[in-house]
């Protein structure tokens, strides 16, 4: 079985590694914040020292770190995991980053003679816990082979969409979507309160008919219980619609509705509400209405 060295350890980054412990995987973890190796090691793990002596351990490195500055530094940087990694090593970015930086990174680490796939998650704190993460990669089929049982530990759905920084589109992809469904939520629910019909109605008789969704039955729930314990932050997801617009720019893609829905985090982030979850974009609505869509005691 090969063994990991796991970096980043953050709310998605301790229960895949503890996910990875419980199916029997020998795993070596590090992060810049001691309290996390201290849970993961209390599961089981190892503790590294640096991310340098993670990766030597390994025979697989995993990185879920916030973004492509951070994963640069985690593995190109002074003491990085590709100055510990023996040639052979296979690198698995499942951090959400820019795909241009995932194919800078590739590139520096193939030069060492190693491998690399990106594998963003899609999910949550939730998923991340239960181990039903949507995983979506990027690389060489023969590398994603290789790392594809590792990966189905942590997540239900493990797909190769294509060559290197192909992952990270498809998460840019999935944020966009994710994004602009929150915010119709949002919208939805403050509509119905205003003309009169109770959230909670509402979100009952459309949940199973073509507005239904994941990120309703995930979402509505919280907003209508005031509940905005991060399981993915607005500050987070700032990121990658930055990351999606940055991309689509690049590209020559219009995100024009994307592009809303980022100004209206920007105003949850300058109103002190950057940590929260996603689901609180709800009190854009909120404000601009002058109601809440909270359910009836």
């Amino acid at each position: 079985m090969q063994k990991i060295g796991f970096i980043g350890l953050g709310i998605m980054g301790k229960p895949m590694a503890k996910n990875l412990l419980k199916a029997g995987y020998e795993v070596k973890a590090f992060d810049i914040v001691k309290a996390g190796v201290d849970e993961v090691v209390s599961a089981g793990a190892l503790e590294g020292k640096s991310n340098r002596d993670v990766a030597a351990f390994a025979d697989v490195v995993i990185t879920m770190v916030p973004n492509s500055p951070q994963v640069k530094e985690a593995v190109l940087g002074t003491d990085g995991a590709l100055f510990g990694a023996k040639p052979g090593t296979i690198f698995v970015d499942m951090s959400s980053i820019n795909p241009i930086a995932s194919r800078e990174i590739c590139a520096e680490v193939e030069k060492k003679g190693c491998f690399m796939i990106d594998a963003p998650v899609s999910g949550g704190e939730p998923k991340a816990i239960d181990g039903t993460l949507a995983i979506m990669a990027g690389g060489k089929e023969e590398v994603f082979n290789k790392v594809k049982d590792i990966l189905a530990v942590m997540g239900s759905s493990v797909t190769l969409c294509g060559d290197i920084g192909a992952g990270n589109t498809t998460k840019l992809a999935n944020q966009v979507i994710v994004a602009a469904n929150i915010a119709a939520v949002s919208e939805a629910l403050v509509l119905g309160k205003k003309a009169g019909v109770k959230p909670e109605a509402i979100y009952q008789a459309i949940r199973g008919g073509l507005a239904g969704s994941t990120v309703m039955d995930a979402k509505a729930p919280m907003m209508m219980d005031g509940n905005f314990k991060p399981g993915f932050r607005i500050n987070l997801h700032i990121k990658d619609l930055n990351n999606a617009i940055d991309t689509a720019h690049t590209v020559g893609a219009p995100l024009p509705l994307t592009s809303s829905v980022m100004e209206m985090m920007q105003w949850l982030k300058a109103n002190g509400y950057e940590t929260e979850d996603h689901s609180s974009l709800v009190r854009y609505y909120e404000s601009l209405s002058g109601t809440d869509v909270r359910r009836e005691k």
